[in-house]
């Protein structure tokens, strides 16, 4: 049987010295896909970023690299006078087709999708979704930004733990179903510095499993009905 093909779509960073600049995320799902024959093949990745971490990562590994940066087509279509929404959701479908990608995974991707879906879309949320009513998700959450919102409300002494989160992907930002959440300790005296590193290497550890579970159809969802997810007992939310 062939194996799955996956797309990542991973924002990196425009220069910036190596093991420094992002889509180490993207790095990780390719490395432990190789070590495990049976699990699925990363068939390209894209950046917004035309030279960068993503690029070079995907030219060391081997990987089809695509620059797609929607914030240039978004003022492309603005002088031309088109509908937005639809335009970039072709783009993204364009280059979804040209991949033969089953699944697409977010991983550091710091731009909306349109387009792509749901029901085969995944991301990957440096912090707990659930945790707060939602606080650490949703627009304006990303990067480093995320991290120091965390900082804010442990010191406060709110919370104990932040985390990461696994979801399927829809038009609102953080809004698909939630799969997958693993936490993670916090200390006193951490910056958002050290959050986000401790955070990073609990990614690294699950993106790539999980991921796998879910193109193998143990984890799925109709992209439609919240009801319809499907999660193997003990993985949706894990004790914090």
């Amino acid at each position: 049987m062939p194996l799955p093909k996956l797309l990542v779509f991973a924002s990196g960073a425009q220069g910036g010295p190596p093991g420094q600049d992002g889509g180490s995320g993207f790095g990780e799902l390719v490395d432990w896909s190789r070590k495990n024959p049976d699990s699925f093949e990363v068939v390209g990745v894209v950046s917004n970023h035309e030279n960068g971490g993503v690029k070079r990562r995907a030219d060391a590994l081997g990987i089809p690299f695509t620059h797609f940066d929607p914030s240039s087509s978004r003022l492309n279509l603005e002088i031309q006078g088109l509908a937005l929404k639809s335009a970039i959701a072709e783009q993204y479908q364009e280059i979804a087709k040209k991949s033969g990608a089953d699944y697409f995974a977010l991983s550091g991707w710091m731009k909306k999708t349109h387009g792509l879906p749901p029901a085969r879309t995944i991301n990957i949320h440096p912090a707990l979704l659930s945790q707060l009513g939602g606080r650490f998700g949703g627009a304006g959450m990303y990067g480093l930004k995320i991290h120091e919102a965390v900082k804010e409300v442990f010191e406060k002494g709110e919370i104990t733990h932040s985390g990461l989160s696994m979801h399927f992907v829809t038009d609102t930002y953080d809004g698909g179903p939630v799969f997958f959440e693993y936490p993670v300790p916090l200390e006193k005296g951490m910056s958002a510095i050290d959050i986000r590193e401790r955070v990073n290497a609990a990614e690294h550890e699950w993106q790539p499993k999980i991921t796998n579970m879910v193109v193998h159809g143990e984890i799925s969802w109709d992209g439609h009905d919240p009801k319809s997810l499907k999660v193997p007992e003990g993985y949706e939310f894990l004790p914090k």
